[in-house]
């Protein structure tokens, strides 16, 4: 069995598993040509020699562009691991200065707003031909099961449940404050029954228009109104800026500013923080750009002010009364 294994084995281009690892990560015949260096024809001429060997599709083209078939699919962690023993075996890490290759991540808005600037120019020093694809957030439990198949790379979020198979870097501790215009009624001696008393915005990419907060609430016999809901955390500070509408959001939010038209005040009832970190599959700790990205994020986490939280900031919450 071991010697026709090795015989199967020699009539196989390994070449075409490093092509395959290329398609399924783009997406796409062309930019996955780019990454490696080889024409579109190439690319294409290698993607059939492919799926005559695994007799599959491997991408098949729908409305939403390529998509890797439930085969394809199926096959990425064992390529993964296959090619991250095989990079171990011969050859040195990888040049970051001249490293070619797209990594893909997932964060709410006001997260690529946060990080993206610092995190580019940090890669523009380090690794100029790593570029970064970010894709919309769809939930923490949706970018779980992203990174666990393979079509992300890594997410900047909080800990989902069911994520032990994840690894986990914390980043910074967040928190909420409530954001309001600057001559709002309820900014003088803010209380919860001001707060309760004009409409809210809330953020939800699901339409959601309640939560812990209106359990919270509930449970004192209260609730708010929530006057509108939006999919956009960068929604909100133009529209509490510029009408009567209340909003509790993370505090880091209103440093993609400048808003200001924007002040804020603590949240008149307790609120938790939470933590927010990056998540990554184990097969991607030996991808030489994703731990890059992962790095070079902890290292805007801890120079950036901004992000670290101690950035000048003249709208520093006032306790409520």
């Amino acid at each position: 069995m071991h010697v026709m294994g090795s015989i199967h084995l020699r009539s196989v281009d390994l070449n075409l598993l490093v092509v395959l690892d290329a398609l399924l990560s783009e997406r796409h015949v062309t930019r996955a040509g780019k990454r490696l260096g080889l024409s579109q024809s190439a690319t294409s001429n290698a993607l059939e020699r492919l799926r005559s060997l695994f007799g599959d599709p491997i991408l098949e083209r729908t409305r939403g562009g390529m998509t890797p078939t439930p085969r394809a699919q199926a096959l990425r962690p064992a390529l993964e691991h296959a090619l991250s023993s095989v990079a171990q075996v011969v050859g040195p890490r990888a040049d970051l200065a001249t490293l070619s290759q797209t990594v893909r991540w997932s964060v709410v808005d006001y997260g690529t707003a946060l990080l993206g600037p610092p995190l580019m120019a940090a890669l523009r020093d380090s690794a100029p031909g790593l570029d970064l694809i970010v894709t919309p957030w769809g939930g923490a439990e949706e970018v779980v099961a992203e990174l666990s198949d393979g079509t992300l790379d890594l997410a900047v979020s909080v800990m989902a449940p069911g994520a032990s198979m994840l690894r986990w870097q914390p980043l910074f501790s967040e928190r909420y404050i409530v954001a309001m215009r600057r001559d709002h009624p309820a900014k003088q001696r803010f209380s919860l029954d001001k707060w309760l008393q004009y409409p809210h915005v809330v953020v939800s990419g699901r339409a959601q228009t309640s939560g812990a907060l209106d359990a919270a609430l509930a449970s004192q016999g209260k609730a708010r109104r929530v006057g509108l809901v939006v999919p956009s955390f960068l929604a909100v500070p133009s529209i509490v800026g510029n009408s009567d509408l209340l909003a509790l959001v993370p505090e880091r939010l209103l440093a993609t500013g400048p808003y200001a038209n924007v002040i804020t005040r603590e949240p008149p009832l307790p609120v938790p923080s939470f933590e927010v970190g990056i998540a990554w599959h184990p097969r991607r700790d030996h991808d030489v750009a994703t731990m890059h990205v992962i790095h070079a994020l902890m290292g805007v986490a801890r120079d950036d002010p901004k992000v670290r939280g101690t950035a000048k900031n003249d709208r520093r919450p006032k306790r409520a009364r």
